[in-house]
């Protein structure tokens, strides 16, 4: 089978199933995961299909949204490593927002037993990890629950954000980048998302960097209103830099280095004015 062959088989495949994967692809086509890997490439430089973290979705599909299950396994290194970074960024005895998403879930569960801290979540899975630390006073957002995300959404949800005041919220985002700011498939969770950033004197974004340079349907905030994005050394250099240009503190955590405070490369010196004041 040619090239060209291939790649409409490709796209056929995308549309009827909503995704694609290379390792699928590779097996079925009996080619190298690189040789699937370069026709989406071209079928993603052609506007017919949108790369995603191990394969990709059709072009127009911004609405695309993996289950829980799914995105905790995709990354999985990666978002351990990044959970450990962002242990440094909890307050000491102070007030934090976790929002939903599984990389926040892995810090949660990372939180060590001696820290005191008032948490705050609308997230079910973290609300779970977090309900029997000695040393974490709990308050859960309610609201209609998604099944997708396991996560707490609409009026309720909002009314709870609108009236606290926290020191950090964790937030995640499926997509991020300079231009196209934080978006996420959901416009419930998007409001959510917003809400949250609102409620906190600091946001922290931790996200792998497969999400860089993606844009899905909802957009909920630019990366500019992102004090700190904890992220892995897959985002390059270049692209932490032209981010921190617009005023976000960017942290890089290498994949072959222990995690113990200095190994994460930060592309710039901490900086301690900004919007860490929010109040």
């Amino acid at each position: 089978m040619y090239a060209p062959e291939r790649q409409q088989e490709i796209l056929r495949l995308a549309r009827d199933g909503g995704r694609v994967d290379v390792v699928s692809l590779a097996e079925e086509f009996q080619v190298t995961a690189e040789t699937i890997r370069r026709d989406l490439k071209t079928l993603d430089r052609a506007g017919l299909v949108q790369r995603v973290h191990g394969g990709a979705i059709p072009a127009g599909r911004l609405d695309f949204e993996p289950d829980l299950a799914e995105r905790e396994g995709t990354a999985a290194d990666e978002k351990d490593r990044i959970a450990q970074a962002a242990l440094a960024e909890l307050p000491g005895d102070g007030t934090v927002v976790l929002d939903a998403g599984t990389t926040i879930a892995r810090l949660a569960a990372a939180i060590p037993l001696e820290a005191t801290l008032t948490a705050v979540t609308h997230s079910l899975p973290i609300a779970a990890r977090l309900a029997d630390h000695p040393g974490i006073q709990l308050h859960l957002v309610g609201g209609r629950v998604r099944h997708r995300t396991r996560a707490a959404v609409d009026a309720w949800a909002l009314r709870a954000y609108g009236e606290i005041r926290a020191d950090v919220l964790f937030v995640a985002a499926n997509g991020f980048s300079a231009d196209r700011g934080l978006t996420t498939p959901d416009l419930a969770e998007a409001a959510v998302k917003r809400a949250a950033m609102s409620a906190a004197r600091r946001v922290v974004l931790l996200a792998d960097s497969s999400k860089h340079g993606q844009e899905h349907f909802a957009r909920f905030g630019d990366l500019s209103e992102v004090d700190l994005l904890i992220t892995d050394s897959g985002l390059s250099p270049e692209d932490a830099l032209a981010i921190e240009r617009d005023g976000t503190e960017v942290l890089r955590v290498p994949g072959t280095e222990p995690i113990n405070g200095s190994a994460a490369a930060r592309t710039t010196e901490p900086r301690t004015n900004g919007r860490k004041d929010r109040s």
